[in-house]
């Protein structure tokens, strides 16, 4: 088990990516503290972990992470109830409005940047004096391919999730000193509630069928296949893991390989 007797906070806790990551975590060990603005999506996660049959111990705060408050408030409480914090898990976000950036609702950025770069940090900086107390941790960004292969109409989600990449660079300088270290795992598509509501919403606006758009994009992943969100997050789970001791600052690409560098 990756993270047999750690602690992990998990936000943006809902179907898909966020619920996969807790329940990751809870089949690879860890005792899991979970946050998401919606309590009813906290209840699904936690019945989706006690479906394991593994005596998890879960703890569930709801929390919007835009608000400090709130950030400082699920720290506290897993500091109270599990008495140290070994990896975070930053997986909250907005995705902001879809559409061209010539006609953007700056508005909508702005609650984008909030949640994407403001509230995973607000909830870093939250987290990282526990770390540095207890003698180090993990932090892992989800991050998006978005901001290394551009995808028409959602310029401002992934302008936001630059800017948490350029923060992340920047934490895991600051941090190794601390043996602490701050990585991200860089999202394609992943099969899951998101990109099906995603490409249904394109289907209901009169484009292609779902399994159309599937097989188009499909096309551009060498594996042949859009990932399935739970295998998505093992990768985000290793990064958490002390296999990754000696990985900061790594940008992990989480793709099929749609997206490789050169």
């Amino acid at each position: 088990m990756l993270l047999q007797g750690k602690v992990v906070i998990v936000s943006g806790i809902g179907p898909g990516l966020g619920q996969e990551l807790a329940v990751e975590a809870a089949k690879q060990g860890a005792s899991v503290a979970m946050c998401a603005r919606t309590a009813s999506k906290l209840d699904d996660a936690e019945a989706a972990i006690s479906a394991l049959g593994l005596g998890t111990e879960v703890l569930k705060v709801a929390t919007d992470i835009s608000d400090r408050l709130q950030c400082a408030n699920l720290v506290a409480q897993t500091i109270a109830r599990f008495g140290r914090i070994d990896v975070l898990f930053n997986s909250a976000y907005n995705p902001g409005e879809f559409g061209p950036i010539e006609s953007a609702n700056l508005d909508s950025w702005r609650a984008a940047m909030d949640v994407n770069l403001f509230g995973t940090m607000a909830l870093t900086l939250e987290t990282i004096p526990q770390m540095k107390k207890q003698g180090g941790g993990a932090i892992v960004m989800i991050n998006t391919m978005i901001t290394r292969k551009p995808l028409h109409t959602q310029g401002g989600y992934g302008a936001s999730k630059a800017a948490l990449a350029s923060a992340t660079s920047h934490l895991a300088l600051e941090l190794g000193g601390y043996n602490i270290r701050v990585n991200s795992a860089y999202m394609g598509w992943m099969w899951g509630p998101a990109v099906e509501g995603y490409l249904q919403m394109n289907a209901d606006a009169g484009g292609p069928t779902v399994a159309q758009q599937v097989a188009a994009v499909s096309k551009n992943i060498p594996i042949g296949h859009i990932p399935d969100d739970g295998d998505c997050a093992k990768a985000a789970i290793f990064l958490g893991s002390d296999y990754a001791c000696a990985v900061t600052g790594a940008a992990l690409d989480v793709n099929g390989g749609e997206y490789l560098p050169h």
